[in-house]
């Protein structure tokens, strides 16, 4: 099921940071807390009133440049307008309505997507100041006034944000395995989808994408279908600045919502970069099946060690996905590409398998007694019972006696020993703890 995409878009300090981080903090399908996913995070799940969907914070991906705001704000409302299902336009609503507030709400006006004004900082909403109904002249329909710091008005955003979006336009076909090739520009994501369609494929037909700028691919592959979603399809600016690079992140988190298993192609001469993994970690967070896909393989002068050091390095620089493997790949010579629809095959599976619950219980007693439980202040962790109550990331739900006791390393030492019995290669495993007593969401 894919979930609809809400880009919060305007120009800095005008609080889209801070309404970004309260919806999230509300309210996020899986909370977690893992050392090496970066912390800028532009990208999260969020719900309200039992609806899920996709948040993006366009301004926390904002480079420090010396460039006008009125450039910067271009630029962010451009990837918003390709991306997005839903945009949310945040004006200040101390400072009034200014210039590139309404240069940028002319763009938007023709995108033909649902474009929400909320005028932020607007601590009593019972006394609107004057120039408030400056916003009108946007010409974007109703203007919500909020106060993300103080918490007013934001249930009337969200009930608006969740309203307009299209009814049953989300729906996807489970069965079939979606594949998203993401990463940075120019490191090769369009030649290896060309590669997989091409040759030894049947390629069934070219559909354009939901309501995003990418483009599906129906083919099969061993005598199943998959369907690839082409990232690098997005259109390029004619103008490429290291802005634009940066904002590759926001182009890629469509994809990753709606697919199964992300391709995480790298440069093999570049090698990881920040770009990587800021990509890496939204394809993380978001639960999603993930392999590095190395490219440009045949370019490197190579030993018997070139191999094994590259995916040290990738371990080190991407700590928090260990379990994703390295296929390393030359899209031009057709190098080792084969091994890629098998890699990908093997995690769907991975992440649609299920551990019986009495094995889960005998594993974990096993583990609690090779290395008991932290404590705090004489009180020991205790665990009760666990099971795993969802796939497509495999979900795990223990019941403990007390939240705080939970240690993040005891988390991960728990991780890894479902991990050594069951494997769960290439897909994140996510768990949640509760209480005694405390209800499921």
């Amino acid at each position: 099921m894919s979930k609809p995409l809400v880009a919060v878009v305007g120009r800095p300090n005008v609080g889209k940071s801070t309404f970004f981080n309260r919806v999230v903090g509300r309210r996020v399908s899986i909370v977690e807390d893992t050392p090496g996913v970066t912390r800028d995070r532009i990208y999260a799940e969020a719900e309200w009133c039992g609806t899920h969907f996709a948040l993006i914070d366009t301004g926390g991906i904002e480079p420090n440049t010396s460039d006008v705001i009125l450039s910067q704000m271009r630029e962010q409302a451009e990837i918003a307008m390709e991306t997005s299902d839903i945009i949310l336009f945040m004006v200040d609503g101390k400072d009034g309505l200014t210039h590139a507030d309404a240069e940028v709400a002319g763009m938007l006006r023709r995108t033909g997507k649902p474009v929400l004004v909320v005028a932020n900082k607007i601590d009593n909403p019972k006394n609107l100041p004057d120039h408030f109904y400056d916003f009108y002249e946007l010409g974007l329909g109703e203007v919500i006034p909020i106060s993300s710091a103080n918490m007013l008005g934001l249930g009337d955003a969200l009930d608006r944000i969740v309203e307009s979006f299209p009814e049953g336009e989300f729906t996807e076909d489970e069965d079939i395995t979606k594949i998203a090739v993401i990463g940075k520009p120019n490191v090769g994501k369009s030649s290896l989808i060309n590669k997989l369609v091409g040759e030894n494929r049947v390629i069934v037909s070219n559909i354009a994408g939901t309501t995003r700028d990418s483009i599906d691919t129906p083919f099969q592959w061993g005598g199943e279908d998959f369907i690839l979603i082409d990232t690098a399809g997005i259109r390029r600016k004619s103008k490429v600045t290291e802005n634009i690079e940066r904002y590759s992140v926001i182009r890629a988190v469509a994809a990753i919502e709606r697919c199964d298993v992300c391709l995480l192609m790298i440069d093999a001469v570049e090698g990881i970069t920040e770009q990587d993994k800021k990509i890496a970690g939204v394809a993380h967070e978001a639960g999603k099946g993930i392999m590095v896909v190395v490219n440009k393989w045949d370019l490197l002068e190579k030993d018997n060690h070139t191999m094994k050091n590259f995916e040290k390095e990738i371990q080190k620089e991407l700590p928090f996905m260990a379990y994703a493997p390295a296929v390393f790949i030359s899209v031009l010579t057709g190098q080792r590409v084969e091994n890629v629809m098998v890699t990908v095959k093997s995690i769907a599976e991975t992440r649609a398998m299920r551990v019986p619950t009495g094995q889960l219980n005998s594993l974990i007693a096993d583990a609690t007694m090779l290395q008991p439980p932290p404590s705090d202040k004489g009180k020991h962790l205790k665990i009760y019972y666990a099971t795993q109550v969802g796939v497509k990331p495999p979900l795990f739900s223990f019941q403990i006696n007390k939240k705080d006791l939970m240690h993040f390393s005891y988390a991960r030492y728990l991780e890894n020993r479902i991990r050594d019995a069951y494997g769960f290669k290439g897909t994140s495993l996510k768990f949640v703890f509760r209480e005694k007593g405390e209800k499921e969401d």
